[in-house]
This record gives C-alpha cells, structure tokens and sequence, in this order.
C-alpha cells in the first residue's frame, strides 16, 4: 500500500523551519507511513477530531505534524502544519487550526 503524503504551505514552512537532523527524521517517519506502517506512535488520530499527526520524537523535542486524510482521494494524507511540542498535551489552538485547514481545503475543492 503506497500513501501519497501532500503538504500544504505552512507544512513545508514547518519543515523548512527544523534543524536537518530533526527535518530528515519527521521526513523518514512520514515515508514509514507511506509505505503502510500504522502505528500510533508515529500517526495517531487525535481524540474526538479527523486530523491525524505525524509523530517524531527526536534530540529530546517532539515533533507533531498535523494532517487528515482526503477521502473523496484514496490513500492520500493531507498534511496542514507542525510544532513542536512543549507539554504531552496537545495544544487546542493548533487542533482546532487543523480542523479550519481541512473544512477550507474540502470547501474549495468541490
């Protein structure tokens, strides 16, 4: 099973923003899932919502990638933006700029 993984604006922003290190590793955890690996430590979906994050522990930072799936599109995951993380909990605000990315992207492709 080959997902296609397309990242909006401020996703490759994101990307572009981390260290190489960090922007390899978030890149090869996004490949995984890809290629059909399904574990939550690297894509889960967040409770009670339909994005998904992308999930990257590395140097000590968590990495969170922000996504949801387009279903009208078999297999593909649309990726909105990232942070990094600074609590286990996941910031509201930033599940709550997903869910607009996904509303607006699925508004304007009909």
């Amino acid at each position: 099973m080959d997902i296609k993984v397309i990242y909006l604006p401020e996703a490759r922003d994101f990307l572009k923003s981390v260290n190489e290190t960090a922007r390899k590793k978030i890149i090869f955890n996004v490949k995984k899932v890809r290629l059909g690996v399904m574990d939550n430590n690297l894509f889960k979906k967040l409770n009670n919502t339909d994005i998904w994050e992308f999930r990257t522990l590395h140097g000590g930072s968590y990495y969170r990638l922000f996504s949801f799936w387009d279903s009208q599109k078999k297999s593909l995951i649309v990726a909105t933006h990232g942070i990094v993380k600074k609590s286990s909990k996941t910031p509201k605000k930033e599940i709550e700029k997903a869910e607009l990315i996904r509303k607006n992207y699925f508004d304007n492709i009909q």
